[in-house]
């Protein structure tokens, strides 16, 4: 598929990194979700948001930036990436997103930059794409763009985007100011979002010029912006490894969202463009099961329902319950009710009180 005219300064950002410890035991810190085939594709939920974006732009315009304990395996899922960005430990994604940003600056002054969570599940294609085109749009016109997804229920699981007026930006038709970014409400509140029809789910997609980014940077988090310039700078010297070593750890380690989407909504920077395709972060195994994650073969359903996955080839019988997610390892057994796969994370905060390292 060739790029689009539109796309020719387009690059993405694929940060690559947490534990998705709501889907242990599949789920670890040596191999994560993203690394996973978890939908049955046949295509880890990485390589999935690779073939996204390289159906839109060129491998040499696409960049993940990982830590040091997955860039081997990443390298080994994607042969055709050139742009891995190795952090030293992880800062959370505004610095991981800014050292892109700064490396990307540096060769291609201007450039927009698009970052895309690794284990994402989108379907629909040229809707996705459709998105990115405006989102560009409102970048080149100086403004940060988010995507949001178009709800599909009162969710309480996504933080939402509030919608203001319409923007005039050419290319970007149905483009909205952002009023608002909110954290995960409660029941009522989620209802009462969508029953608004001003707000989206903040699926965590940016869209922005380099300089724009790291002029927010400079202004908002100067520490940081400066911490970044300077690693950027001796990016293709021989002293990268040094500079890393010394100043990555200073970086302060927040998000994102906290440290640009928010503070430069207030000002009025921040636009939304909407996301019509369906799109889920896969955040538990309800989200699994939601995404056509299917039972293995062998499971034996007596009187009962749900998801039933045995990674050992172990044969699973269920009896008598509904709505259960039952997940088989060689070295693990987890069994919970569907509506408490969110709590599935703190069987990992209790491993790690234990100290069972070799279970997370």
């Amino acid at each position: 598929m060739p790029t689009p005219a539109s796309l020719e300064s387009f690059h993405a950002v694929i940060p690559a990194g947490g534990a998705g410890t709501r889907l242990w035991p599949l789920s670890r810190s040596g191999r994560p979700k993203f690394l996973l085939d978890l939908d049955d594709s046949g295509r880890s939920l990485l390589q999935q948001t690779w073939d996204r974006l390289n159906a839109l732009i060129p491998a040499e315009r696409i960049h993940v930036v990982t830590g040091t304990a997955h860039a081997d395996a990443i390298r080994e899922q994607l042969p055709e990436l050139t742009g891995l960005l190795v952090e030293p430990s992880p800062r959370d994604s505004m610095p991981a997103i800014g050292l892109a940003a700064a490396v990307i600056e540096a060769d291609h002054p201007g450039a927009v930059i698009g970052s895309f969570a690794a284990d994402h599940v989108i379907d629909d294609q040229a809707a996705f794409g459709a998105a990115i085109e405006q989102a560009v749009a409102v970048a080149l016109a100086g403004r940060v763009a988010t995507i949001g997804i178009a709800p599909t229920g009162p969710s309480t699981a996504f933080g939402y985007i509030e919608s203001g007026e319409p923007l005039p930006v050419d290319g970007a038709g149905s483009a909205r100011a952002v009023t608002s970014f909110v954290e995960k409400p409660d029941a009522a509140t989620a209802a009462a979002y969508l029953a608004s029809g001003r707000y989206s789910w903040n699926g965590g997609m940016f869209v922005t010029r380099t300089d724009v980014l790291l002029d927010h940077l400079a202004r908002l988090q100067p520490g940081l912006h400066a911490g970044l310039t300077r690693i950027a700078a001796a990016w293709t010297t021989d002293g990268r490894a040094d500079v890393l070593e010394q100043t990555w750890p200073t970086l302060t380690k927040i998000a994102i969202d906290h440290a640009i989407a928010e503070p430069v909504s207030l000002e009025g920077g921040m636009a939304v463009v909407p996301g019509t395709f369906s799109w889920d972060d896969v955040g538990d195994f309800a989200a699994l099961q939601d995404v056509g994650a299917a039972s293995s073969a062998d499971a034996i359903w007596v009187d009962a329902d749900g998801l039933a996955i045995s990674q050992d080839d172990t044969p699973i019988a269920v009896v008598g319950l509904h709505d259960v997610i039952v997940v088989r390892t060689p070295d693990a057994l987890l069994v919970v009710a569907r509506d408490h796969a969110q709590q599935v994370k703190e069987v990992v905060a209790e491993l790690k009180r234990r100290r069972r390292d070799d279970l997370v």
